[in-house]
């Protein structure tokens, strides 16, 4: 099935909206509890459940449009929907909160056992949109397995030692920026490996 190519800004829209509408679902009903079937719950719990429908949805559309779905788009999903469960299940926060240090922490791991076989997974799932020499996906490679698993241990700290208000905060907004620069960087620094594919190989 050939992918279908949409608006980027469509696109962005459909992949972070989801978080942003649970931060802004969070914000409403964060003093807030709810009692469904004689159990209590509170605000920030309802509010993952709910998040689980939207992000589905956003997901569906974004299918329907592009008729592709990226792995960790998957991976996050499923990951959401278990976590998200157990959190109701048990009525417990924290489920929902270590959510974000097993995703850091599997893309830090999967990265990491292909650097132990000499190979970049970046380099085969990026490849074709941003050519560059092997090196330098095995420097990226590596700076990301490293940067992966910073976030993880970030994550495990804050939401241990700190408020769930603080935590939702820095999972909306700080984990994704700190990533996103952290990311530009590091292609910025390898601009040297970069292949121009108007240029005829030497």
């Amino acid at each position: 099935m050939t992918e279908k190519t949409i608006n980027p800004v469509v696109k962005s829209v459909l992949e972070l909206g989801p978080t942003l509408v649970f931060f802004v679902i969070y914000l409403r009903l964060k003093e807030q509890s709810f009692t469904f079937f004689g159990q209590t719950y509170s605000g920030f719990i309802v509010a993952a459940l709910i998040f689980i429908p939207i992000l589905l949805a956003s997901m569906a559309i974004l299918w329907a449009l592009t008729r592709k779905i990226g792995r960790m788009q998957v991976l996050t999903a499923v990951l959401v929907i278990v976590f998200g469960g157990l959190t109701a299940w048990f009525n417990d926060e924290s489920f929902f909160k270590m959510k974000t240090t097993i995703v850091y922490g599997l893309l830090s791991a999967t990265l990491a056992v292909g650097l132990l076989q000499g190979k970049s997974y970046l380099q085969w799932v990026m490849g074709e949109m941003m050519p560059m020499r092997h090196e330098g996906w095995m420097m990226l490679t590596k700076r990301l397995c490293v940067g992966f698993a910073v976030l993880a241990v970030a994550n495990e700290v804050v939401w241990r030692t700190m408020s769930t208000d603080l935590w939702v905060k820095l999972e909306t907004f700080a984990f994704p920026a700190a990533l996103f620069v952290f990311l530009w960087l590091q292609i910025a620094s390898l601009q040297r490996y970069m292949i121009d594919p108007e240029k005829p190989a030497k």
